[in-house]
């Protein structure tokens, strides 16, 4: 399975997206795939959130502003969840009487 798609094959994979949706959406950053050669280039993240813009524009009727600001606390909860995971592996790795008084703080906090 690949992992890099065309405009052709995102259409195609992403059925309720018309090619004009596509470009608006990229026209207004909701959505950045790379670029070669021969155009842009999506992955799989990239069909996913395609997916959601379709979800959210056409079964909640949300407009521009509504999908940016949806899309924008979406990408802010996902990097605060980066954050925790990435936090929760730096205590894991601390000695067992620092990661114990940690894990209090936290709990009292």
């Amino acid at each position: 399975m690949t992992d890099r798609f065309s405009e052709d094959d995102v259409v195609t994979t992403v059925t309720r997206l018309t090619r004009g949706q596509l470009v608006r959406f990229i026209e207004v950053e909701l959505v950045r795939p790379e670029r070669d050669g021969s155009g842009y280039v999506f992955r799989s993240v990239d069909i996913a959130r395609l997916e959601l813009l379709c979800d959210l524009s056409q079964d909640l009727d949300l407009d521009e502003t509504g999908l940016d600001i949806v899309v924008s606390l979406i990408d802010q909860l996902h990097a605060a969840r980066q954050d925790l995971v990435t936090m929760a592996q730096a205590i894991d790795t601390l000695p067992a009487d620092l990661k114990a008084r940690v894990m209090a703080e936290l709990k009292r906090a």
